[in-house]
C-alpha cells in the first residue's frame, strides 16, 4: 500500500504546477554586496508572464525594503523589441548606472525538456501487483490507448544577480537553476517561481528575512 501511495503522490505532483530549486551559486567574494537598487528583468517573448514575474519579484523586493524597479518602466519599448547589440546593451547599462541602479536581477529561461508519465485510471493494492497474470491483464491497455501515456514540459529557468557598481567580468554575485514543472495558470507558475526566488535569496543572505510577527 505505501508504494501505491507513493505512486499517487508523484502523479498528482506531475499534474500540479511547481517549482524545484536545482542548483544555486553564490560569489563568496562579494558576500557583503547588499543591493539597494534593483532592477528586474523577465527574458520572455510572454509579455504578459513578464509584466506578472516583474510586478510580483519587485513587490516581494519593496516589502524587504529594496528599491527594486521593473524593467517596463525603464527601458524603452525599442530596446526590448528589437534585438540589440553588445555595445548598445553597454550603453544601457551605463544608463542605468547613472540612474542609480546598483543591480540587475534577471531571469530567463535556459531550455524546455518534454517528459512522458504513466498514467492509468485505475489503481488497485499490492496485492494486484504480485501475480503476473493480474498485473498483465489490468494494465494491458496501454497497448491499445495511448491515453495511458501523459507528456508535461520542464521549463528549466535561471535567474542571475548582476553587481553594477563593479560591472567587469566578475560582476555576477549569484545564479541560481530552478525546474518548473508542467505549468497551467501563469499566476500561479509565477507566484510559485517567485516565491522561489526570494526564498534562494534570503538563504543566501543577499537579501534580508521579513520576520514574521
Amino acid at each position: 500500500m505505501k508504494s501505491l501511495l507513493c505512486l499517487l503522490t508523484i502523479i498528482l505532483l506531475l499534474n500540479c504546477s511547481s517549482t524545484k530549486l536545482i542548483d544555486s551559486w553564490v560569489d563568496q567574494e562579494s558576500e557583503h554586496f547588499t543591493p539597494k537598487k534593483i532592477l528586474v528583468v523577465g527574458i520572455t517573448d510572454n509579455l504578459t508572464a513578464r509584466k506578472i514575474f516583474e510586478g510580483q519579484l519587485t513587490s516581494e523586493l519593496k516589502s524587504r525594503n529594496i528599491n527594486a524597479v521593473e524593467s517596463f518602466e525603464v527601458f524603452k519599448t525599442t530596446f526590448t523589441s528589437v534585438k540589440q547589440t553588445e555595445d548598445n546593451i553597454e550603453k544601457e547599462v551605463a544608463r542605468l548606472s547613472e540612474n542609480g541602479f546598483d543591480a540587475i536581477l534577471i531571469s530567463a529561461v535556459k531550455g524546455v525538456n518534454q517528459k512522458t508519465v504513466y498514467s492509468a485510471d485505475v489503481y488497485r493494492s499490492d496485492h494486484y501487483w504480485r501475480r503476473f497474470g493480474r498485473y498483465y491483464y489490468l494494465y494491458q491497455d496501454v497497448y491499445f490507448d495511448p491515453g495511458y501515456y501523459e507528456k508535461y514540459n520542464i521549463y528549466n529557468i535561471e535567474a542571475s544577480l548582476f553587481d553594477l557598481k563593479n560591472y567587469e567580468d566578475k560582476s555576477l554575485i549569484w545564479v541560481a537553476s530552478y525546474n518548473i514543472i508542467d505549468p497551467k495558470s501563469i499566476n500561479t507558475t509565477v507566484k510559485d517561481y517567485v516565491k522561489a526566488i526570494i526564498r534562494t535569496l534570503e538563504k543566501e543572505t543577499i537579501i534580508p528575512s521579513i520576520i514574521k510577527k
